[in-house]
């Protein structure tokens, strides 16, 4: 990449970014169908299909970064994403929400109150797994890694019990929220694709090329994006962090629009809070990979960005709670709190060296 121009590099950025945002919206619709006939369910649909297949750009760096032995880029690439994509939140909530209501009024229970929750958990083993000493492994599974993939997977069993009911009123969602079930967006979007006739194996194809798409635009728009940016004077935890985290969160976009749109504001929620969650997941897959612990590697800047993406997902978390009335600029009360929280913590990761 160095050897190219940076009209050059510009423009392999932005058709990555492109490819990256059509595939996203391929994945979202053939994840759909494929959740509805295999009868995965609305909690292990959206938390293991969806969260995988949105996050194909995260996984890719990630992949590509542990097998060039950088696994400090792979940590921040991982810990970068996480802030941002819970600021996609405020993004549906401005353009996606068709009453006139907050995201979270809307989407309001007590199912992703426990998914937020689950993110909170995950990213606070990451911050305890930062500060354990590198040869603190075996065969380069560090204990903070197998600790969050656990904790992943029983916060998934949990959830997908949740999903089947709560002892609580009204199973747990808000009064007056969305009128019809969380997932019912999948089961319109499957029976869609019945009548034009997609079948089966055509929604699987049209996945696994989407997916292969969305890898290969991932590294490229990773390797593109930071030669250009670097040249134009933007420092690597700040392009991670912004531009980067931004390009690679296109699919959670493109997905949760098409919900929003639908008026299936929980599932919208839930694929946030269900990525964000299995982004540090990639920690183990990156250990395995380059034969080292990765989370030792991480720099002053990954930790900040970390405790940032616990704030805001504490932020919807108490508005999923308190479920705010009133807007402003079309959003929740928690949503501009989220970009003024998110603004400030960029302001003060420019601050930060190392």
């Amino acid at each position: 990449m160095g050897s190219l121009s940076s009209p050059v590099l510009l423009l392999l950025f932005a058709a990555s970014a492109a490819v990256i945002w059509y595939a996203g919206v391929k994945l979202s619709d053939t994840t759909d169908v494929l959740a509805e006939r295999l009868h995965l369910g609305s909690a292990l649909g959206g938390l293991i299909l969806l969260a995988i297949a949105t996050n194909l750009p995260e996984t890719a760096i990630t992949v590509s970064a542990a097998a060039a032995g950088q696994l400090d880029v792979a940590v921040g690439n991982i810990l970068g994403g996480i802030a941002v994509q819970t600021v996609v939140l405020a993004v549906l909530d401005a353009t996606g929400v068709r009453p006139r209501a907050p995201l979270t009024r809307l989407a309001a229970s007590l199912q992703l109150v426990l998914e937020g929750g689950l993110v909170v958990a995950v990213l606070a083993v990451v911050v305890m797994g930062t500060q354990l000493p590198p040869e603190l492994h075996a065969a380069g599974l560090a204990p903070a890694s197998v600790a969050i993939a656990a904790l992943w997977v029983i916060g998934l069993v949990l959830l997908n019990r949740a999903g089947r009911g709560l002892p609580w009123r009204e199973g747990g969602d808000a009064p007056d929220s969305q009128p019809e079930p969380r997932g019912h967006s999948r089961a319109k979007k499957e029976k869609a694709a019945g009548d034009r006739g997609v079948s089966t194996a055509r929604a699987t194809l049209v996945f696994s090329v989407s997916a292969l798409a969305t890898l290969v635009a991932g590294v490229v728009i990773e390797r593109s994006g930071e030669e250009f940016f670097a040249r134009q004077g933007l420092s690597g935890a700040l392009f991670g962090a912004t531009v980067l985290a931004v390009a690679t969160a296109l699919p959670e976009i493109s997905t949760g629009l098409t919900s929003t749109r639908l008026g299936d504001y929980q599932l919208a929620v839930s694929d946030i809070f269900g990525g964000n969650a299995f982004l540090p997941v990639l920690f183990l897959l990156a250990s395995l990979i380059s034969g080292k612990p990765a989370l030792p590697t991480a720099h002053h800047a990954d930790v900040y960005l970390t405790a940032l993406g616990i704030i805001l997902t504490v932020v919807y978390m108490a508005g999923l709670v308190f479920r705010p009335r009133r807007q402003y600029a079309r959003m929740g009360v928690d949503s501009v709190t989220a970009v003024i929280v998110y603004v400030a913590g960029i302001a003060g990761l420019a601050t930060i060296s190392g």
